[in-house]
């Protein structure tokens, strides 16, 4: 596959309402969409950093530097056999996983397309349904938060999970548990709290939770280590996960028991599938997380979901939570049972609403091989 063009996107696109994290709320979300044309055969993606940099160090602005003075000139014009070739190709660049996966995944798009089958089956995945679970931002008060609760349950999905921080976390976990006593639920704390904190998240234990998500600092395993001994709550990382190295460490200090893999922070389909990989070689179990994505991007986590060893439902719920009008069609819909049937259509499996795309777009560039 040669590779001839590479157009990237910046949308803006407004949430349906506000969602809320110990970082902040976000209610007007950019998107980076990014086009890719192999053989005449064009793959999308979407490129998942934040605005600012609060999540992780990259932000839109970041990856569109990135993407445009670094990535593009190292694979503009090459020919691969496989989009998992593309990370060799970005040996040299440290960091920026976001901006990478975004070209990667739409060279694994195109891949998929130009074979006729669909992109999760060119990864290996096993499953034609995945289940489903919901993120639910920090609400004012646990009488709001049990509302939007019984609002998702009641649309099907299969495991709840609630941000906290410091404030508003057990007294919130409480009543979610009360009034739910046998639902999945889990907690996530996106680095609210330190090592100081541990008598306090030592009360989370009570409530049988799926998971404690990345309660401690974004980038320290070694102090999820000392956290995950003093709590029967298993702890699972996201952020401090960027590759299969930093897994590795996790598993082996037993700073984590499960593995939050998002598609963007670990660098793309192939890092994921590394990640997968391992923890299933050492039961370790992994579950999809979620950026907020439009439809194209949660297409892309639709495919990796069907991987085995995702075994627990992930943040990969319809577009009609987050969005008005989203840009693909059909929408990502989820069934009465809280799951979603993986398209059988090439590549990623929805058509791309390149009118409305073209629409929402407030800036763009492409870059041609010579």
């Amino acid at each position: 596959m040669k590779i001839e063009a590479i157009t990237l996107r910046k949308l803006k696109m407004r949430l349906k309402a506000p969602f809320e994290t110990s970082f902040g709320q976000v209610w007007e979300r950019p998107v980076l969409l990014v086009e890719l044309l192999a053989d005449g055969v064009s793959g999308w993606a979407e490129c998942t950093p934040m605005e600012g940099p609060f999540y992780n160090p990259e932000t839109t602005g970041t990856a569109w530097h990135v993407t445009r003075d670094f990535l593009v000139p190292l694979v503009l014009g090459q020919s691969v056999a496989s989009a998992a070739e593309i990370p060799a190709l970005f040996s040299a660049i440290r960091g920026h996983e976001m901006a990478r996966a975004g070209i990667e995944n739409a060279l694994w798009d195109a891949e998929a397309r130009q074979k006729g089958i669909p992109l999760w089956k060119l990864l290996g995945g096993t499953r034609e349904e995945i289940a489903c679970g919901v993120s639910l931002g920090i609400q004012a008060t646990p009488e709001a938060l049990l509302e939007k609760v019984g609002t998702e349950l009641n649309a099907g999905y299969q495991r709840i999970k609630i941000k906290i921080k410091p404030g508003k976390d057990i007294e919130y976990a409480r009543a979610v548990r009360k009034a739910h006593p046998a639902i999945r639920l889990s907690v996530d704390a996106n680095s609210a709290y330190t090592l100081s904190d541990v008598e306090h998240l030592r009360k989370l234990d009570e409530f049988g939770l799926l998971m404690m998500e990345q309660p401690l600092w974004w980038d320290d395993i070694h102090a999820h280590a000392k956290l995950q001994k003093e709590m029967r709550t298993p702890v699972c990382l996201d952020e401090s996960i960027y590759h299969l190295r930093h897994a590795a460490t996790a598993i082996e200090l037993d700073a984590c028991r499960v593995v939050n893999i998002k598609l963007g922070r670990v660098g793309g389909h192939t890092s994921a599938r590394e990640i997968q990989a391992y923890c299933q070689e050492r039961s370790v179990p992994v579950w999809c997380g979620g950026m907020l994505e439009c439809g194209i991007g949660r297409a892309h986590n639709i495919a990796m979901s069907t991987l085995p060893g995702f075994v627990y439902p992930g943040d990969v719920s319809a577009s009609k939570r987050y969005w008005e009008e989203d840009v693909i069609e059909p929408e990502v819909e989820v069934t009465p049972r809280g799951t979603i049937v993986v398209p059988q259509r090439p590549g990623i499996g929805y058509a791309v609403r390149q009118e409305l795309i073209e629409r929402l777009t407030v800036e763009k560039e492409t870059w041609r091989a010579r």
